[in-house]
C-alpha cells in the first residue's frame, strides 16, 4: 500500500514515517506539509492512502476556501479516485466533521499507535474488496463509507 503523509508538523510526519516503516506491504511515497503539496503529491505519486491532518494549512494557496475542509477531500480524490483518506486530528471532536466530509476513517492524534495501524489495515482491506467494511478501532466501531 502506497501512503502519503500530509501534516504540517515535522515531528508528526517523522513519527508516522517510523511507525509505517515497520508495517509489511506499506511504503510511504511522499510527505506534504500543506494542502498545496498534498494535492500535488497525490496527483504525481498516486497513493492508495493519505494520512491527512484535518487542520492542514494552505487551503487558500491551493484555491480552496479557507473554512470549508470538505472541499479538500473531493479535490484529493479528483487527483486519485481510488485513494482512501484517514483524517488525523489532535481534536477528537473533529471526528464527526471529518467523517461527514468523506474521510474513510478518523483517528485522534492522541490515540495509541495501534489504532492508526488498525485504520491503515482497514483501508488496505477495503481497497482489496471494495465492499462496506466495519472494523473495531479499540473501543470504537467504524463503518467505512
Amino acid at each position: 500500500m502506497r501512503v502519503l503523509i500530509a501534516d504540517d508538523q515535522p515531528q508528526v510526519r517523522s513519527a508516522l514515517q517510523l511507525l509505517l516503516k515497520q508495517e509489511p506491504g506499506v511504503a510511504v511515497v511522499g510527505e506534504a506539509e500543506n494542502v498545496e503539496e498534498a494535492l500535488e503529491l497525490a496527483a504525481v505519486r498516486r497513493p492508495d492512502l493519505v494520512l491527512l491532518d484535518w487542520e492542514l494549512p494552505g487551503r487558500q494557496a491551493a484555491g480552496l476556501p479557507k473554512k470549508t475542509k470538505p472541499g479538500l477531500l473531493p479535490a484529493l480524490r479528483a487527483r486519485c479516485p481510488h485513494m482512501k483518506i484517514v483524517a488525523l486530528s489532535g481534536r477528537p471532536e473533529a471526528r464527526q466533521a471529518a467523517l461527514a466530509a468523506g474521510a474513510d476513517v478518523f483517528v485522534s492524534k492522541g490515540d495509541p499507535p495501534e489504532r492508526l495501524l488498525a485504520a491503515v489495515d482497514i483501508c488496505r482491506r477495503r481497497q482489496c474488496n471494495q465492499g462496506r467494511d466495519k472494523a473495531n478501532l479499540g473501543n470504537k466501531t467504524v463503518e467505512l463509507h
